[in-house]
């Protein structure tokens, strides 16, 4: 990385940790812009070209979010079902408490809670993880018989992906640990990963390979 793109990347950086800083003091909805812009001494100007939409100073990993089900599909080993992949990583992301499936700590979690702005940005973006998993999982079986099986897998998967991430977020919410969270949620998603396995069966979309690393669903800080 030149100097140049080094000295953006911090920019931006500051920008976001100073935009979410304020959005945890005073809410979502209360921070403007120019008060970002203030606290990051830059302009206004300067922050909307960095996050063009307000949403996405606070859920400013929300590309890695919504590309990260059909990364690891695509990604995924020679010989690897697309549900094993996704077991695998799952249960990486849910030993290293990554924010990708809902580590995000408690005051970043209410803040989101409080937000409705922030909680209907979230939900377009598990859409858009959705959509993406389902185009990887057609590319997978390029095939399908019927043609609507990836969107089907797809559709389970990503639910049960949305459930694991909100069970986080409750669980953050409780006063939970992020030890006690990782706990609970190993026998919940494991118990998810038995239901995915039989609702989808044997099509090549969603052939379950046996697997004792980890649950077959993945979940998205932020955030996005």
């Amino acid at each position: 990385m030149g100097l140049r793109e080094s000295k953006k990347q911090e920019t931006r950086q500051l920008i976001s940790d100073c935009a979410t800083r304020l959005f945890i003091e005073q809410g979502f909805e209360q921070t403007t812009i120019a008060e970002i812009a203030a606290a990051a001494r830059v302009s206004k100007k300067t922050v909307t070209n960095y996050f063009p939409r307000k949403e996405d100073l606070a859920l400013d990993h929300h590309e890695a979010f919504t590309e990260g089900l059909a990364r690891t599909v695509a990604e995924r080993g020679s010989g690897e079902e697309p549900l094993t992949a996704l077991g695998r990583t799952f249960r990486t992301a849910l030993h290293e408490h990554s924010p990708v499936v809902g580590f995000t700590g408690p005051a970043f979690a209410r803040m989101v809670a409080d937000s409705p702005t922030l909680t209907a940005r979230l939900r377009e973006l598990h859409d858009q993880r959705e959509e993406a998993l389902a185009a990887a999982l057609t590319a997978a079986a390029p095939d399908p018989d019927p043609a609507i099986a990836p969107r089907a897998g797809a559709a389970l998967i990503a639910a049960a992906d949305r459930l694991l991430f909100r069970r986080i977020q409750e669980l953050t919410l409780a006063g939970h640990t992020d030890d006690q969270i990782e706990a609970t949620l190993i026998p919940e998603a494991d118990h998810l990963r038995t239901l995915l396995a039989a609702a989808l069966g044997n099509h090549p979309t969603g052939r379950w390979q046996s697997d004792t690393r980890g649950p077959t669903a993945s979940a998205g800080r932020s955030t996005a």
